[in-house]
C-alpha cells in the first residue's frame, strides 16, 4: 500500500533542510583530506584565492599553480586534545588539507605568490598578458 502526500506549494515537508545544513561543519573531510572553503576573485591584474587553514603551520602547507589548476596540500594538527574529555560535540578536526580549484583566467604560474596571516592563506597570481583587458583603438577611414 502506498501513501499519498498531501501538495503543499510551501513545501511543508522540506522545513527541516535548513537546520540540517546549519551542523554542517565549514571544513568538510573527504577521502582526500579536509577540504577548506575558498574565496576566489580577480582584480585587474590578478587572481586572489584566500582560504582559512586555522590549526594549520605554514611549514606544513604547499601551494601550487599548474595547468590553470591551483592546488593547496598540507596538514592540520590538534596538540591540545585531551582525551578524557567527554565531547557533545567535536567539529574542529585536524588531518591532511587538500582543494584543487581551476583558475578563472590566463595566469602567471611561475610568479604566484602566497602568504599566511591569521590562520587564513591568501595567495595571489597575477594575470598573463593575454589574459588582460586590451583597449584597441579603431582607426576610422573616410570613404573616397
Amino acid at each position: 500500500m502506498s501513501s499519498i502526500m498531501k501538495w503543499s506549494p510551501f513545501f511543508d515537508n522540506f522545513d527541516h533542510i535548513d537546520d540540517f545544513f546549519k551542523d554542517v561543519p565549514m571544513v568538510s573531510p573527504s577521502k582526500q583530506g579536509l577540504i577548506p572553503p575558498v574565496d576566489m576573485y580577480e582584480t585587474k591584474d590578478s587572481v586572489i584565492v584566500e582560504t582559512p587553514l586555522a590549526g594549520a603551520d605554514p611549514k606544513n602547507v604547499s601551494v601550487e599553480v599548474e595547468n590553470g589548476v591551483l592546488t593547496i596540500k598540507g596538514s592540520c594538527e590538534r596538540k591540545t586534545e585531551v582525551e578524557d574529555k567527554n565531547y557533545y560535540r567535536k567539529e574542529i578536526r585536524a588531518g591532511q588539507i587538500f582543494r584543487q580549484i581551476s583558475l578563472p583566467s590566463r595566469v602567471e604560474e611561475n610568479n604566484a605568490e602566497a602568504e599566511f596571516k591569521d590562520g587564513m592563506l591568501k595567495v595571489i597570481i597575477p594575470k598573463s598578458v593575454e589574459a588582460k583587458a586590451k583597449t584597441i583603438k579603431i582607426d576610422v577611414k573616410k570613404s573616397e
